[in-house]
């Protein structure tokens, strides 16, 4: 690994480590149950118990009922599906959607890795970039960091369509799935896909934003360059044109309706602004709603 790669990820650990002294793991173990029960052992049977806990054999054999207990299970699975597409080169801030992005990743890989929670990663544009299958230590932490800051991308277009192929092909059980993304695409074509995901997975969208693609000032006439498809095209943003605007801020509400209409849960950040608080009361969110 060369020197100033390791010393950007020795950098990176610390700070997210400086992150980690709020109450984010706890949130995370609250949020982010087992994906199962094991079974710990036998005891008599107490008013209010599940009766589907009830052993039959056992309370046969003891002429009394007995009931199975179980402990939760708390190796978890997170899979971070992380959008690596040249849109992701974008910010009207000084750090980069793709930079958020990476520093988000880091902040939810740290957090797993102290739980002895298992991780795997999938970067993808319009194809799968790279895949590193779940595991755990402090090594593959290292081999995850590393990835996130020195991926060369092949393909520069979304699909969000062939992110979902590639997931629904993946044998996980229960897998926790954070996608992130800044979602620009037709949600029309992978709308389908995405509810299938949706019971496959517990399935969180992190939605990137950036104030100017709901917004643009009144700069007159305006080049804008799709770095996806090197296409150049000028647009009006005087005050009396407002369908620019209009348009930005439809396709975000649609976007937004996307998820609500497959009971996904989206978790909206800003480019370039702290996400640490929105993590937490994401975190708490979850945990009041499975109260």
């Amino acid at each position: 690994m060369k020197k100033e790669i390791a010393d950007k990820i020795k950098q990176i650990t610390i700070a997210t480590k400086r992150l980690m002294q709020s109450q984010l793991t706890g949130d995370y173990l609250s949020a982010f149950k087992g994906t199962g029960l094991d079974f710990d052992q036998l005891r008599d049977y107490e008013m209010g118990d599940d009766v589907r806990f009830i052993d039959w054999n056992s309370s046969a054999k003891a002429n009394k009922l007995v009931v199975k207990q179980f402990i939760e299970e708390r190796d978890r699975t997170i899979i971070l599906a992380i959008d690596v597409s040249a849109s992701t080169n974008f910010s009207s801030t000084e750090e980069l959607r793709n930079e958020t992005i990476a520093h988000l990743a880091t902040a939810l890989t740290f957090i797993a890795n102290i739980n002895k929670d298992k991780v795997g990663v999938l970067f993808f544009s319009d194809h799968v970039e790279k895949w590193i299958p779940p595991s755990r230590g402090k090594a593959h932490y290292n081999t995850i960091l590393k990835a996130l800051f020195t991926i060369k991308v092949q393909n520069k277009k979304t699909s969000i369509n062939q992110a979902l192929h590639f997931l629904l092909s993946l044998k996980k059980r229960n897998a926790i799935l954070f996608m992130l993304s800044d979602w620009i695409d037709d949600f029309e074509g992978y709308s389908k896909l995405l509810k299938i995901a949706r019971f496959k997975y517990d399935f969180i969208g992190v939605r990137l934003l950036d104030e100017r693609e709901e917004k643009l000032p009144a700069f007159g006439l305006l080049p804008i360059y799709d770095p996806e498809t090197g296409e150049t095209i000028t647009i009006d943003t005087r005050p009396k044109k407002k369908k620019i605007n209009e348009f930005l801020q439809n396709y975000r509400h649609e976007q937004k309706k996307n998820f609500e209409k497959h009971k996904i849960e989206l978790l909206d950040l800003e480019v370039g602004k702290p996400f640490i608080n929105p993590l937490i009361k994401f975190f708490h969110k979850r945990t009041r709603r499975q109260i």
